[in-house]
């Protein structure tokens, strides 16, 4: 600091405390730029009279979130010509110290900036993550937030949020997420709000052919076909199967152990040497199966392998196919098949049979059912069979007879 800034004072709140802040270049020539250490308010200079004192200021920019009173305390200040470097923490003010401590966000007149937003939900990513909430939850929440700010929102304005909501052209069920996602977020900042009341419609799950599963398989690539036929094959969760480790895999007896989640029991499951040999075809690129990078990104690849399936059959019921399609008709089949459903919901991994019953519902509907029949003459011929997820039916002249719904 020179002695020319000891010569005036701040214009906002009069004190002498005075930084340079930089210079501007105009028609006039160079113009020094100063900011008060005390209030954080930006101004430069724009005519000096014969005592080589200010007269007039200009005001350049003023921004509440990066000024003074809103640095870190162990901040250094930049060394240049004829200046002193000051490694010590920077003072603030009782009344910039007071304004920090009784922020309101929902008080706020200006509407904040998109990069102080975007801070604020990587904040609130964190502390989800502290909070124990799964992966899943905390990517879908926080974009969430972000398209809420993006289509017009303030996420520090409740009534502003309650607003974009209801405009959306979105269902029941993701707008009761939104809010669900917004609730969360004014509990890490310490505000409530009388959220809007949304109820998601209970829809039956479309249930395809296994024709129409095994030709979406064949027609995939190696690591997608896999991927699918481990889901057909034991139902667990897209997420399960995608965390899936070589470790978890015994080869010799044919099982796979799954570690849950979203708080489900852990399982195993016997498998087909079918997919065994499919999975053993696979680079071991990683420790995991499928490999170490996130899920959005396969996701993206089946969707795009399964537009030309469908495009090449002539099918669009192919495109309604999803990896959480088939842990429902895994689970639609079983219980077709047993009618137990204490079964299927151990087969799930719920703790809860309500989350299971749905699946009780769907078999009311068909009337008509076909099988492919199948003649086993061998245990070996029965066992590949059985393998293949045809059940017994009766024996005839010797030979044993199996059957599977088309």
């Amino acid at each position: 600091m020179t002695s020319n800034s000891q010569s005036f004072h701040c214009p906002q709140c009069g004190s002498t405390k005075l930084w340079r802040d930089g210079k501007r270049y105009s028609r006039q020539g160079e113009i020094q730029r100063w900011i008060c250490r005390e209030c954080g308010f930006r101004f430069s200079e724009t005519k000096l009279n014969h005592r080589n004192k200010l007269e007039r200021f200009e005001t350049v920019h003023r921004q509440n979130l990066k000024t003074a009173p809103y640095l870190t305390t162990n901040r250094r200040v930049s060394v240049q010509k004829n200046w002193t470097k000051n490694s010590a923490s920077i003072k603030l003010g009782k009344a910039a110290l007071a304004s920090i401590k009784n922020a309101n966000p929902a008080a706020m007149t200006t509407k904040p900036t998109p990069q102080e937003i975007n801070e604020k939900i990587v904040q609130y990513s964190w502390w989800l993550h502290k909070e124990g909430y799964a992966e899943s939850t905390i990517i879908g929440r926080a974009k969430l937030l972000k398209i809420l700010a993006k289509r017009g929102a303030d996420l520090f304005n409740p009534e502003s949020v309650k607003d974009v909501i209801a405009r959306q052209n979105w269902s029941e069920g993701r707008k009761e997420n939104a809010v669900d996602a917004y609730t969360s977020f004014l509990r890490m900042l310490g505000m409530t709000w009388n959220p809007p009341r949304y109820k998601r419609v209970q829809k039956l799950p479309f249930i395809p052919l296994e024709k129409e599963i095994d030709d979406l398989i064949a027609g995939c690539g190696r690591k997608v076909a896999t991927f699918l036929q481990l889901l057909k094959e034991t139902g667990m969760r897209a997420g399960e199967a995608w965390k899936l480790k070589w470790t978890d895999i015994d080869f010799q007896r044919k099982t796979i152990r799954v570690t849950p989640e979203k708080g489900s029991n852990p399982r195993i499951f016997r498998v087909s040497h079918k997919l065994l040999a499919m999975i053993n075809s696979l680079p071991k690129k990683s420790e995991k199966i499928f490999g170490d990078y996130p899920i959005r990104g396969f996701a993206r690849l089946f969707q795009r392998q399964r537009k030309k399936v469908a495009e090449k059959l002539q099918n669009p019921r192919l495109l309604r196919i999803t990896f959480h399609t088939l842990r429902h008709w895994k689970a639609t089949m079983e219980y077709h098949r047993t009618k137990d459903i204490l079964y299927v919901m151990r087969l799930l991994g719920h703790k809860n049979i309500k989350n299971t019953l749905i699946y009780t519902q769907l078999v009311e509907f068909e009337e008509e059912e076909e099988y492919v029949s199948k003649v086993a003459t061998t245990v070996e011929e029965a066992c590949q069979l059985v393998e293949a997820g045809f059940e017994y039916v009766c024996d005839i002249n010797g030979v044993k007879l199996f059957r599977k719904r088309k």
